[in-house]
């Protein structure tokens, strides 16, 4: 590759546009050859990635390295929204496709573009990385729960809540920027966000604790007499713990080792009498079955409790 692109490329975190390669003198048949030599990959006409960067990346970072090559190409006054902003944030992302960039333009109404959507300018202020620019946290919350409903709103905004890109507060004023029509479905998502939240996947059982109507306290503080044994996602009725489990933390060998000090946790939390029952990603689709192992555990978390009073 040509050297000077390849360390342009670097410094802007592997993406470049074909703007920037023309400024070099790289012609767009260059490009070209360097694609099919599969050094760099073409995300959308015009924006481009190293592909070692792109290969070594996970599904939020690529998502992330897709909006900034969409944005190299874009004129220097757009900026990301939406889901697309909250990638540039390192926030949550659920419930909006990750093959679709959405920018803020100069533009008097909605455009839809094979993996761009490009919309007319908010009024609230933004915030730039280097050269380029997004949509301030707040909005972008507001916008996914508008556009992609309820469960992506909340995720979002737990996740803001949580790194405190923003307030409840700021969320309340970004309401004034997304249609009126849009407005309660956000608002419903502001009221049930929850900042003591840690991840998207606690995000969703959260909702679905929520929406059954169980009683449950986010992140509890167990205790063995004076020793403590740390915070857990959930204590659901009162008697049964329950955790989301991402997994990723036990790969390796220090992951065994973190596995097996989370099984010796376990079982001293169960010697409280509390039941625990873990939840992985892929359970998250069938609430249901979710909910019959947390009712079937409170049952017998009760049923416990009542022998040991006797």
């Amino acid at each position: 590759m040509e050297q000077r692109l390849h360390v342009m490329a670097r410094a802007q975190d592997g993406v470049f546009s074909a703007g920037d390669a023309m400024a070099l003198g790289i012609t767009g048949n260059d490009l070209t050859a360097l694609v099919r030599q599969g050094t760099a990959m073409r995300l959308r006409r015009s924006a481009y990635v190293l592909t070692d960067v792109w290969e070594a990346a996970d599904i939020g970072r690529r998502y992330r390295l897709r909006v900034k090559a969409v944005l190299r190409t874009r004129p220097g006054t757009d900026r990301a929204s939406h889901h697309s902003a909250l990638s540039m944030f390192g926030l949550g992302i659920y419930g909006a496709p990750l093959t679709l960039v959405a920018v803020e333009s100069a533009v008097a109404k909605p455009r839809v573009r094979p993996s761009l959507i490009v919309q007319p300018p908010t009024p609230a202020d933004g915030y730039r990385f280097g050269n380029l620019r997004s949509v301030n946290p707040a909005l972008a919350c507001v916008q996914v729960a508008a556009r992609y409903g309820f469960e992506a709103g909340v995720c979002a905004m737990d996740s803001a809540l949580h790194h405190a890109k923003c307030s409840t507060a700021e969320l309340h004023e970004a309401l004034l920027h997304v249609p009126e029509r849009q407005r309660r479905r956000a608002r419903l998502a502001i009221d049930a966000a929850e900042p003591l939240t840690e991840s998207v996947g606690e995000s969703r059982t959260r909702i679905i604790l929520r929406d059954a109507g169980l009683s449950f306290v986010p992140q509890f503080t167990v205790r063995d007499g004076d020793t403590h044994l740390g915070r857990v996602d959930f204590l659901v009725e009162e008697c049964v713990v329950v955790e989301f489990d991402g997994q990723v933390k036990y790969a390796g060998a220090a992951g065994t080792r973190a596995l097996m000090a989370e099984k010796e946790r376990e079982s001293r939390i169960s010697r409280l009498g509390y039941e625990v029952e873990r939840i992985i990603w892929s359970e998250l689709d069938d609430p249901i079955g979710i909910l019959r192992r947390i009712t079937e555990a409170a049952h017998v978390g009760r049923a416990r409790r009542q022998a040991r009073l006797r």
